[in-house]
């Protein structure tokens, strides 16, 4: 892996990225934050040696280098999902890459379904703690020593400054910002009546199918990491309706610009 990884960093460095300090890895339907970005340098995924290539059709397979709030971003707009065949080292090989290429942050977006009722189509949720259901580790292969400590300590894998920093944004936008813990399931199906009680039994909040193997990575990498769940239904067990992949897409974009104002704003005071 260290030989694909030095590939693959070399040619970035060639194309023009240098010293990005926070990473950005924009989720389903959350892909307007480049807007926001004075872009220097962008790749197309399929262009970068050993890179995976973005399949789902929400996802646009870039990588983004530039600035915003005059602090310089790499961001991934487009991510991978064990769902898409990959394998876990395939999913997290792009936080390697952005640590190889110098990021201390990590932040992170996805799209959840809220198994916590109080929670509503379109609002947010700051992940404070995770539960991991996808049946493996990115950390469980030979040789994973020579990154960082196997044995990852996981007390606290989201930074509490940042979070904190969040939540303070977040009361001064208005902007309703649940906190909670997200649960990653493998995918694509969405969960059935009965998984869906499994998970509020086991302390879910949100669900989807993506992120914890992120966020894994980089706590083995020494990264620092925040990650907001944008919630784009909700998952009644006792009042289950066919899932409307439109509408998902379209609670994406009402609660995007909220997640917008809360990466920008917390980037500034980074």
């Amino acid at each position: 892996m260290i030989k694909l990884i030095n590939e693959t960093v070399d040619y970035l460095k060639e194309k023009g990225f240098e010293t990005p300090k926070i990473g950005i890895i924009l989720g389903t339907g959350l892909g307007q934050l480049i807007h926001e970005i004075e872009i220097i340098r962008e790749v197309s995924y399929n262009h970068i040696p050993n890179f995976p290539t973005a399949t789902v059709e929400f996802h646009k397979g870039k990588l983004i280098y530039g600035k915003i709030a005059n602090k310089t971003v790499m961001v991934m707009q487009g991510r991978f999902h064990l769902y898409e065949g990959y394998s876990l080292q395939d999913v997290t090989y792009p936080v390697r890459i952005m640590h190889a290429l110098g990021i201390t942050c990590l932040l992170v977006s996805n799209a959840a379904g809220a198994i916590n009722l109080n929670f509503r189509k379109s609002e947010l949720m700051l992940i404070e703690d995770h539960i991991n259901l996808q049946g493996g580790s990115p950390l469980a292969f030979k040789g994973v020593e020579r990154f960082g400590e196997r044995f990852v300590d996981m007390s606290a894998p989201y930074d509490n400054q940042m979070n904190t920093l969040l939540k303070s944004i977040a009361k001064k936008e208005n902007i309703i910002l649940h906190s909670g813990v997200y649960t990653s399931v493998f995918g694509p199906q969405l969960e059935t009546r009965a998984e869906y009680r499994m998970l509020k039994l086991i302390g879910t909040d949100a669900v989807g199918m993506s992120t914890v193997p992120e966020v894994i990575v980089a706590n083995h990498l020494g990264i620092k990491v925040s990650a907001i769940s944008v919630i784009t239904d909700e998952c009644d067990a006792d009042n289950l309706k066919p899932v409307d992949v439109q509408d998902i897409m379209n609670m994406a974009a009402i609660a995007e610009p909220h997640m917008i104002t809360l990466f920008k704003e917390l980037i500034a005071h980074l």
